[in-house]
Protein backbone atom coordinates (compact mmCIF):
# COMPACT_ATOMS: atom_id res chain seq x y z
CA UNK A 1 0.00 0.00 0.00
CA UNK A 2 2.74 2.43 0.95
CA UNK A 3 4.78 1.61 -2.16
CA UNK A 4 1.65 2.23 -4.31
CA UNK A 5 1.30 5.76 -2.91
CA UNK A 6 4.98 6.42 -3.42
CA UNK A 7 4.70 5.22 -7.02
CA UNK A 8 1.77 7.59 -7.62
CA UNK A 9 3.67 10.58 -6.22
CA UNK A 10 6.81 9.71 -8.19
CA UNK A 11 4.75 9.34 -11.35
CA UNK A 12 3.03 12.67 -10.54
CA UNK A 13 6.44 14.30 -10.29
CA UNK A 14 7.42 12.89 -13.68
CA UNK A 15 4.14 14.10 -15.24
CA UNK A 16 4.64 17.58 -13.71
CA UNK A 17 8.17 17.66 -15.13
CA UNK A 18 6.84 16.64 -18.54
CA UNK A 19 4.18 19.35 -18.26
CA UNK A 20 6.80 22.03 -17.55
CA UNK A 21 8.96 20.85 -20.46
CA UNK A 22 5.95 21.01 -22.80
CA UNK A 23 5.16 24.47 -21.38
CA UNK A 24 8.50 25.67 -22.72
CA UNK A 25 7.43 25.02 -26.32
CA UNK A 26 6.39 28.42 -27.67
CA UNK A 27 2.68 28.43 -28.48
CA UNK A 28 1.99 32.12 -27.86
CA UNK A 29 -0.26 33.87 -30.32
CA UNK A 30 -0.03 37.58 -29.63
CA UNK A 31 0.11 38.78 -26.05
CA UNK A 32 -1.62 36.77 -23.38
CA UNK A 33 -3.00 34.07 -25.69
CA UNK A 34 -1.32 30.69 -25.54
CA UNK A 35 -2.02 26.99 -25.85
CA UNK A 36 -0.88 25.25 -22.69
CA UNK A 37 0.60 21.95 -23.86
CA UNK A 38 1.40 21.01 -20.27
CA UNK A 39 -2.29 20.30 -19.78
CA UNK A 40 -1.92 17.12 -21.85
CA UNK A 41 0.20 15.07 -19.40
CA UNK A 42 -1.51 16.56 -16.32
CA UNK A 43 -4.96 15.68 -17.65
CA UNK A 44 -3.77 12.17 -18.50
CA UNK A 45 -2.41 11.86 -14.96
CA UNK A 46 -5.79 13.01 -13.58
CA UNK A 47 -7.51 10.33 -15.67
CA UNK A 48 -5.15 7.70 -14.27
CA UNK A 49 -5.17 8.63 -10.58
CA UNK A 50 -7.99 11.06 -9.90
CA UNK A 51 -8.42 14.49 -8.37
CA UNK A 52 -6.18 14.41 -5.30
CA UNK A 53 -3.05 13.01 -6.94
CA UNK A 54 -3.50 15.22 -10.01
CA UNK A 55 -4.01 18.32 -7.86
CA UNK A 56 -0.70 17.57 -6.17
CA UNK A 57 1.02 17.14 -9.54
CA UNK A 58 -0.59 20.37 -10.78
CA UNK A 59 0.63 22.20 -7.67
CA UNK A 60 4.14 20.93 -8.42
CA UNK A 61 3.77 22.10 -12.03
CA UNK A 62 3.03 25.58 -10.68
CA UNK A 63 6.08 25.48 -8.40
CA UNK A 64 8.25 24.45 -11.35
CA UNK A 65 7.23 27.64 -13.17
CA UNK A 66 8.81 29.59 -10.32
CA UNK A 67 11.91 27.43 -10.18
CA UNK A 68 12.74 27.75 -13.87
CA UNK A 69 11.83 31.44 -13.99
CA UNK A 70 8.84 31.37 -16.33
CA UNK A 71 6.31 32.73 -13.82
CA UNK A 72 4.90 36.19 -14.57
CA UNK A 73 4.25 37.84 -11.22
CA UNK A 74 2.62 41.22 -10.75
CA UNK A 75 1.59 40.68 -7.12
CA UNK A 76 2.15 37.84 -4.62
CA UNK A 77 -1.59 37.05 -4.48
CA UNK A 78 -1.75 36.93 -8.29
CA UNK A 79 1.26 34.60 -8.37
CA UNK A 80 -0.33 32.33 -5.77
CA UNK A 81 -3.66 32.22 -7.66
CA UNK A 82 -2.21 31.68 -11.12
CA UNK A 83 0.52 29.19 -10.30
CA UNK A 84 -0.48 27.28 -7.18
CA UNK A 85 -4.28 27.38 -7.22
CA UNK A 86 -4.96 27.38 -10.98
CA UNK A 87 -2.53 24.58 -11.81
CA UNK A 88 -3.82 22.50 -8.89
CA UNK A 89 -7.34 22.79 -10.26
CA UNK A 90 -6.33 20.81 -13.37
CA UNK A 91 -6.89 17.85 -11.04
CA UNK A 92 -10.65 18.29 -11.45
CA UNK A 93 -10.28 16.41 -14.75
CA UNK A 94 -9.90 13.34 -12.53
CA UNK A 95 -13.59 13.48 -11.62
CA UNK A 96 -14.27 11.22 -14.62
CA UNK A 97 -11.56 8.72 -13.70
CA UNK A 98 -13.87 5.81 -12.76
CA UNK A 99 -16.29 5.99 -15.71
CA UNK A 100 -13.36 6.54 -18.09
CA UNK A 101 -11.57 3.52 -16.65
CA UNK A 102 -14.72 1.42 -17.17
CA UNK A 103 -15.05 2.65 -20.76
CA UNK A 104 -11.49 1.46 -21.42
CA UNK A 105 -12.07 -1.88 -19.69
CA UNK A 106 -15.23 -2.41 -21.78
CA UNK A 107 -13.42 -1.15 -24.92
CA UNK A 108 -16.27 1.33 -25.52
CA UNK A 109 -14.60 3.85 -27.86
CA UNK A 110 -17.51 6.30 -27.91
CA UNK A 111 -17.64 6.47 -24.12
CA UNK A 112 -13.85 6.81 -23.96
CA UNK A 113 -13.89 9.89 -26.19
CA UNK A 114 -16.91 11.34 -24.38
CA UNK A 115 -15.23 11.08 -20.99
CA UNK A 116 -11.92 12.37 -22.34
CA UNK A 117 -13.72 15.46 -23.65
CA UNK A 118 -15.80 15.88 -20.48
CA UNK A 119 -12.81 15.46 -18.15
CA UNK A 120 -10.60 17.73 -20.24
CA UNK A 121 -13.33 20.37 -20.30
CA UNK A 122 -13.79 20.21 -16.53
CA UNK A 123 -10.05 20.43 -15.82
CA UNK A 124 -9.55 23.23 -18.35
CA UNK A 125 -12.47 25.32 -17.08
CA UNK A 126 -11.40 24.79 -13.46
CA UNK A 127 -7.87 25.96 -14.20
CA UNK A 128 -8.73 28.88 -16.45
CA UNK A 129 -11.42 30.16 -14.06
CA UNK A 130 -8.58 31.14 -11.73
CA UNK A 131 -6.58 32.70 -14.56
CA UNK A 132 -9.72 34.68 -15.45
CA UNK A 133 -10.05 35.92 -11.85
CA UNK A 134 -6.39 36.94 -11.71
CA UNK A 135 -6.67 38.44 -15.19
CA UNK A 136 -9.51 40.68 -14.11
CA UNK A 137 -8.05 41.81 -10.79
CA UNK A 138 -4.36 41.97 -11.64
CA UNK A 139 -3.90 42.08 -15.42
CA UNK A 140 -6.98 44.21 -16.16
CA UNK A 141 -4.91 47.38 -16.22
CA UNK A 142 -3.26 46.04 -19.41
CA UNK A 143 -6.58 45.98 -21.25
CA UNK A 144 -6.65 48.12 -24.38
CA UNK A 145 -7.95 51.62 -23.71
CA UNK A 146 -11.73 51.65 -23.45
CA UNK A 147 -12.00 47.87 -22.99
CA UNK A 148 -13.60 46.54 -19.84
CA UNK A 149 -11.02 44.50 -17.83
CA UNK A 150 -13.66 41.80 -17.36
CA UNK A 151 -13.98 41.33 -21.13
CA UNK A 152 -10.24 41.59 -21.57
CA UNK A 153 -9.65 38.75 -19.11
CA UNK A 154 -12.53 36.71 -20.53
CA UNK A 155 -11.28 37.03 -24.11
CA UNK A 156 -7.61 36.37 -23.30
CA UNK A 157 -8.16 33.54 -20.84
CA UNK A 158 -11.27 32.15 -22.53
CA UNK A 159 -9.49 31.95 -25.88
CA UNK A 160 -6.49 30.25 -24.29
CA UNK A 161 -8.76 27.84 -22.42
CA UNK A 162 -10.71 26.96 -25.56
CA UNK A 163 -7.56 26.34 -27.62
CA UNK A 164 -5.92 24.40 -24.78
CA UNK A 165 -9.01 22.26 -24.19
CA UNK A 166 -9.36 21.43 -27.87
CA UNK A 167 -5.67 20.58 -28.27
CA UNK A 168 -5.67 18.46 -25.10
CA UNK A 169 -8.82 16.59 -26.13
CA UNK A 170 -7.46 15.87 -29.61
CA UNK A 171 -4.08 14.62 -28.37
CA UNK A 172 -5.62 12.48 -25.61
CA UNK A 173 -8.19 11.13 -28.08
CA UNK A 174 -5.38 10.08 -30.41
CA UNK A 175 -3.50 8.55 -27.49
CA UNK A 176 -6.63 6.63 -26.46
CA UNK A 177 -6.86 5.18 -29.94
CA UNK A 178 -3.16 4.33 -30.36
CA UNK A 179 -1.91 3.60 -26.81
CA UNK A 180 -4.92 3.02 -24.59
CA UNK A 181 -2.75 1.33 -21.96
CA UNK A 182 -1.55 4.78 -20.90
CA UNK A 183 -5.02 5.40 -19.48
CA UNK A 184 -5.08 2.19 -17.44
CA UNK A 185 -3.25 1.41 -14.24
CA UNK A 186 -3.12 -1.88 -12.41
CA UNK A 187 -5.78 -1.85 -9.73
Amino acid sequence: MRSDRLRVWIEGTVFAALAIVLSLIPTNIGTGFTISLGMIPLTLFAFRYGFIAASGAGFLWGILHFLIGTASILHPVQGFIEYFVAFSFVGFAGIVRKPLYLAFKENNKVRQYQYIIIGTTIGTIARFFWHFIAGYYFWGSYAPEGMNPLWYSFIANGGSALATGIATSIVLGIMAKTTSTLFLIKR
